[in-house]
């Protein structure tokens, strides 16, 4: 049974990106997507791409900023237990990830995010919590680092890796469009014990063929058996800014969660602020890991 604390805590990081569903290690097999080369649809008039090129193209039109505000509305179904909130997010690239989440106009939590930092604070309650990514996936059995969080909200490709026996690329022409899988590269987990093997999560990047924007991101743990999807919708240019406007995370695990974020408001390049302070009267959240 999860405390009041742990529940707060696994709220707050569901709203950022969907990951944050408590699991257990599970026994059944997930389907990897098959190494084909293409499929057939005479409608379609695809023509096949490598991997290289659909990497290239892929890049090139991903999105790219030095600072980024979002505004949204969002909508969560955990386990059946929904709620509405308003979120809001600026983003230093590659560095910062800074995110108020607002329930009836009053603020539900602050989170600020670096490459190896977590911090959140809980005004309503006068309390708050420090900690880092490797605490946050031990606690939820979770896979998430900085990269993931950011290129998940805006629609990007976490790095991955780009040899050719590892990439495989598919011209999917019953559905018309391209596919790219291949494993994820691990940035934060080094593993010095040369015998201890690294777990291989499988990305799988979905492409629209006119434009090479990624409309479905999937990421697949082979080792807790679970899958996240993200789907990017309603692509429109509006303050210079050509991103989805709509973003569907479904997370297939032993709890079913549903995540829709809908921006309505998108700027990019413009500083924003990014510090948190923890005032001295709030007191630590403390969380006890099974």
């Amino acid at each position: 049974m999860l405390n009041k604390n742990k529940i707060v805590l696994i709220i707050s990081f569901f709203l950022i990106v969907g990951f944050a569903c408590k699991t257990k290690k599970q026994t059944q097999t997930i389907t990897k997507p098959k190494e084909q080369i293409d499929t057939i649809n005479e409608k379609c008039k695809l023509d096949f791409k490598n991997s290289k090129a659909l990497t290239k193209y892929m890049q090139e039109n991903e999105l790219k900023f030095n600072w980024l505000y979002l505004k949204a509305n969002v909508e969560s179904n955990v386990d059946k237990d929904e709620n509405t909130f308003d979120v809001k997010v600026r983003i230093k690239y590659d560095s910062v990830i800074y995110i108020v989440i607002e329930k009836l106009s009053l603020d539900f939590a602050k989170i600020l995010i670096t490459q190896d930092s977590v911090k959140m604070r809980f005004d309503l309650k006068r309390q708050y919590f420090k900690g880092d990514f490797k605490f946050i996936n031990e606690l939820l059995n979770t896979d998430l680092d900085f990269e993931v969080l950011q290129s998940v909200l805006v629609g990007n490709s976490a790095k991955f890796y780009d040899d050719d026996e590892k990439l495989k690329p598919v011209t999917d022409r019953v559905n018309c469009n391209y596919k790219l899988s291949t494993e994820r590269k691990k940035k934060l987990k080094k593993i010095e014990n040369a015998n201890e093997q690294v777990k291989k999560a499988l990305q799988v990047l979905t492409l629209n063929p006119d434009n090479f924007k990624i409309v479905k991101n999937e990421f697949i743990d082979p080792i807790t058996n679970r899958i996240f999807i993200a789907n990017y919708q309603k692509f429109s240019s509006i303050d210079s800014v050509f991103a989805p406007r709509l973003v569907n995370i479904d997370i297939v695990a032993e709890k079913k969660a549903k995540l829709k974020i809908e921006y309505v408001r998108i700027e990019k390049n413009i500083p924003q602020k990014v510090n948190l302070n923890i005032p001295k009267s709030y007191d630590s959240i403390e969380i006890k890991k099974k």
